[in-house]
């Protein structure tokens, strides 16, 4: 009997992570895919807009992707942080007919949490003592493509993940977590970050200034922080980058560069 519960147990275990797996990668696969076909399939109306004169290889892409599997199976070992305190009770869920009120305070919740979290994360990675190790991997994409969205060292990748259980619970504490708002949260997380990485700029002009949009990150800003490193550390929000003196003193005058662009200009390195 000890026999069989045990190896029920590993099973668990096992089909656990290859589902986490399998989500992982679909969503990964369907928005960086997504952007690279519809990008592909308007180009000529947005090639202007290219940030970098660079462009990235097809060995390039192979090296994102490749990265980027290796950090979602790492994802998906983490997740079972999640499984278990599911499992142990320690994270409610809501049943029934989502609360709308509760449905968009999670999500909003759970992005300016994400936003911190990366920031100052992102910050650590870059001492010295940690960059080699764990971030070096990800600005390897020095002109970065959608396919770099996870392309992370294992140890990154932990990073990276790590915050998701810890976020769930301290949000379940307050309300039970509505699915919905995990899967908008995930949703807009991935699309943000394969965006971020597109190298193409598609924001319009005075979008950087305007107290309306400006507190957003745009392609540009993190694609700043590829092509230079020292700043622009922010996910989602400009916020941080401005308190801290981080964000790059040219941020806006390279956006407006670019955006600037008439379609038959030159592509001019960001």
């Amino acid at each position: 009997m000890d026999d069989f519960l045990t190896a029920q147990f590993f099973f668990s275990i096992a089909n656990r992570i290859r589902w986490a797996v399998q989500i992982e990668f679909t969503r990964y696969l369907i928005a960086a895919a997504g952007v690279t076909i519809l990008y592909g399939l308007i180009n000529r109306w947005i090639e202007h807009r290219r940030i970098q004169r660079n462009k990235a290889s097809l060995a390039d892409r192979w090296r994102e992707f490749r990265r980027s599997f290796e950090a979602i199976l790492v994802f998906s070992l983490v997740n079972l942080l999640t499984f278990a305190m599911l499992q142990a009770g320690w994270l409610p869920i809501a049943e029934g007919a989502p609360v709308v009120g509760v449905l968009i305070a999670q999500v909003v919740a759970m992005v300016i949490m994400h936003d911190t979290w990366f920031y100052w994360m992102h910050r650590a990675l870059h001492l010295k003592a940690l960059f080699r190790r764990a971030h070096a991997t990800h600005h390897v994409s020095r002109t970065p493509t959608s396919w770099a969205a996870y392309s992370f060292a294992p140890i990154e990748a932990v990073f990276e993940s790590i915050y998701v259980p810890a976020m769930f619970i301290l949000i379940a504490n307050v309300a039970p977590m509505q699915p919905w708002a995990i899967f908008i949260f995930l949703g807009h997380q991935i699309a943000r970050n394969v965006i971020g990485h597109s190298g193409f700029e598609l924001a319009w002009p005075g979008f950087t200034r305007s107290p309306l949009t400006g507190w957003l990150t745009t392609t540009t800003h993190h694609d700043l922080h590829h092509t230079e490193g020292r700043y622009n550390f922010g996910l989602y929000f400009t916020w941080w980058d401005r308190m801290m003196g981080t964000e790059h003193p040219k941020y806006h005058e390279r956006f407006e560069a670019v955006v600037g662009r008439g379609r038959a200009q030159d592509v001019v390195v960001a």
